[in-house]
């Protein structure tokens, strides 16, 4: 049986993997993972299903453990920033 997911909990993930994708020192990798999450949300926003739901909201939850270990992974090898940043 598929537990029911809240939106609460939808709206938690969301919140969690726009907070963790801030944290990537690279700009590049830091706009792609924000606008890959709100395109994400956008695009399943209108799901019923509570299947389908509870597979997107498994599939967001490992999403946010890879870019926590990513924003880690980039934090130890730091880059310079781009010349867009020194600009903001």
């Amino acid at each position: 049986m598929v537990s029911n997911i809240s939106r609460t909990h939808i709206l938690a993930i969301y919140k969690s993997l726009l907070r963790e994708s801030q944290k990537f020192t690279n700009y590049n990798f830091r706009l792609y993972a924000l606008r890959r999450v709100r395109d994400g949300f956008k695009e399943h926003k209108s799901l019923q299903d509570h299947k389908l739901i509870k597979k997107e909201y498994d599939f967001a939850k490992d999403n946010l453990e890879i870019i926590k270990r990513q924003v880690i992974i980039g934090e130890m090898y730091k880059t310079d920033k781009l010349v867009i940043e020194n600009q903001q």
